[in-house]
Parts: C-alpha cells; structure tokens; sequence
C-alpha cells in the first residue's frame, strides 16, 4: 500500500488528473532521542547534577557522595565528602572542574543543613556553612558569577530563609530577618533538584513554592536582598507546587510543577511568563503527564558546543524532567513531546550536552533530540 493513499481521479478535457495530497503532520522527524544510561555502579540517590562544560559534569547524592567526570561521562571520580556520611547533596554548583559547592538538605536541629566547597577537584572539601537553627532547611543554592551566589531555605519565623556570598562560597552570610520576604501558612519551597531557586542575569533571581493554596514565585533584581511575589494560577498543597524554574530572556520563563505524592496525575503543570515573572499563564500539561521536577534549556547544535560557538538565542527547545519521564518543548512550553520514561529528578544542560540524575544510581547523558519538523507538503502529478 502507498504511504499516502489519499488519491482521487477525475476526467477533465480527456485528461486524466491525479492529485496526491501528501500530508505529514509536524512530528518529530525519527532520530535517536533516548537518554544513554550511564552505569557506574552506585546505589545511590541523587537530585543534584550541574554541566559546567560538555565533558565536565559534577553530581551530589546520598550518603555524603559527590561524583564527577572529566571526559563526558565515560568515567566517574567517587568522592565520600568526611564527616557527611548521613548527609543528601541535594544541590550542587560547580564553576570547573576544580571548585564546587554542594548543599545538603535536611533539619539543622539533625545537624544536616550544611554547605561544603572544595577547589582541589574534589579531593578535599571544607564546610564553609552549617546552622543548627530549629526550622533551617536548605532547599537550593545558584550563583550569578564565580563569586556572587545566593541559598535559599524553608520560612523561619514565617519569612524565607535566605544566605547570601560575594567570595565564590567560601563564606556565607544570613539575610537579615527585616529584608527576608514573609509567607503564607504552609508555603515552602521543594528541595527536589536543586531548581526551584534560579540565579541569573546580572542580579535577578527567583523562588517557587508550594505548600500553600497556590504556587508562588518570589523575585529580587537586587542579588536577593529586597522581594516582590506573585501568585500563579497553578494549584498547590502540602505535597505540590513549584518545583523548578528556568528563564531564556529578561522577560520570558517558564515554571513547572506538581504533586510528589501523585506522580504521574494528569493535570497542567506548566507555566510561563512574558514579563519577567510578574504575572503567569498556566498553559500546558507534560507528556508523559506527572510531577516535573527541572526544566532546562536545550540548544539546538550540530557540533560539540564548547562554550565560545555563538547560538541564536530562540535556538532552543526546553526539557523537563520528572519521576513519569522526560518531556522536550519546542514552542516554549505550549506543546510537550515525550523524551523518555526514566524517572530522572534533575537535569542539566550545556549546549545541546545534558546529564540527568534520579534515583538508585540512575544517570542519564543526551546529545540530541527531535527538533526539526517535516512540513506539509501538495503535489500535483499530471498523468
């Protein structure tokens, strides 16, 4: 059978007309679109992965471990951070692949709420924070630039927690309760992937949250020392809202989100902004549907990008990651295609390079997915 039996004849002036209407939908063209699985023995689990190059990628886990490969995932350095044995990086920043810092998660009463930062690749490390403050939790950590970074936790006293540093995290200093923004009852954000605080531009940086009636977003545009906030139409609970943020331009973001009890619900979980987080739009759902965890950008290249090729910047498509499965956008959140069903909580992208993480010793490595369309196409064949 023909690939496009939609043929009609007719009888015109003795002529015999064949119109073949040849109509490919815009799907994906076929290419390979899978996440390589990367096994590197570990049972452990892991919510915090940052690229800082195509080849270099560090990840926080369990049990006090950070790992990190040099050579594009081919092989795997194991480091067992001293004295954090009962500890879970759920964050981690890295600026090469010398110096990183990684941020546990958990009570500071339980002595778990602590910052490490090494810049000898990983063969030492120092603790350059830790509170045992009742109520301190530490949710996520972003940096603007080698020096400026910013931590932010659940509400103490009813406002965020926010830490601040202007030596590349070698010190960390605590906003003062008076500039701290206040919350609702039950609101806080999620340490899930280390995405739900996003650091970027020159000075700007954003907070979603959950746990209230409604998910949240928190903005500064002066390095986190004063707050506005804005309510979004995107529901929220003890167990749902916001979980990871990305921004392409000044103006233009996306945030997603849902439940962490109810995985895989088939509800809207995607939002977006045009005005640089004042006001959003609850556009879309995820396929596969659930909870998404991260968002981050994808370029589109066709060659290894290392940081110097110049990428139009509306060359992109954006990923998001989640325990249902992966799901890529190419029409800024709008529309949602499935890029694999590895529960994956966290991801990380440089260039069309990325790296994901979940749990269970899970990682995850992608250098290219579907982004062209076929077009619509009408042929006339005279016969």
């Amino acid at each position: 059978m023909p690939p496009y039996p939609f043929v009609t004849p007719f009888r015109s002036n003795g002529n015999f007309w064949i119109i073949l209407v040849a109509i490919l939908l815009s799907i994906p063209e076929k290419t390979s679109a899978q996440w390589k699985i990367l096994d590197i023995n570990t049972k452990i689990n892991m919510r915090a992965v940052h690229a800082v190059s195509p080849t270099i990628c560090w990840i926080g886990g369990t049990r006090g471990t950070v790992l990190k490969t040099v050579n594009g995932g081919k092989s795997w350095t194991t480091f067992k951070v001293p004295g954090a044995d009962s500890l879970d990086f759920r964050d981690i920043h890295a600026f090469d692949k010398q110096t990183a810092i990684a941020m546990s998660a958990g009570l500071a009463q339980a002595d778990k709420a602590k910052i490490y930062r090494t810049a000898d690749g990983g063969e030492s490390w120092v603790l350059v924070y830790q509170s045992t403050q009742n109520g301190v939790f530490l949710d996520g950590i972003d940096f603007w630039d080698t020096n400026k970074g910013i931590c932010m936790g659940d509400p103490v006293e009813g406002k965020l927690f926010i830490l601040t540093t202007d030596d590349g995290g070698k010190s960390w200093q605590e906003l003062a309760l008076e500039k701290r923004p206040a919350t609702e009852p039950g609101e806080a954000s999620f340490a899930a992937s280390g995405t739900s605080i996003l650091a970027t531009g020159k000075s700007s940086v954003y907070v979603g949250t959950g746990g209230g009636k409604k998910a949240r977003v928190f903005r500064s545009e002066d390095f986190g020392q004063t707050w506005d906030v804005s309510a979004t139409p995107l529901p929220a609970g003890p167990t749902s809202g916001i979980f990871g943020l990305r921004f392409w331009s000044k103006k233009n973001g996306i945030a997603v989100g849902g439940d962490y009890k109810r995985t895989t619900d088939s509800t809207q979980n995607v939002l977006t902004t045009e005005d640089g987080g004042i006001t959003w739009k609850l556009v879309s759902m995820t396929k596969p549907t659930g909870l998404k965890e991260c968002v981050d950008i994808y370029h589109k290249t066709n060659a290894t990008w290392n940081g110097d090729t110049q990428i139009r910047s509306d060359n992109y498509a954006l990923i998001s990651t989640g325990p249902s499965g992966s799901s890529f956008s190419l029409d800024r959140g709008k529309t949602w295609s499935v890029l694999g069903t590895d529960g994956f909580h966290a991801a990380s992208f440089v260039g069309n390079v990325g790296y994901a993480v979940g749990g269970n010793g899970l990682i995850g490595k992608i250098e290219k997915i579907p982004t062209k369309k076929r077009k619509r196409k009408l042929a006339f064949v005279d016969q």
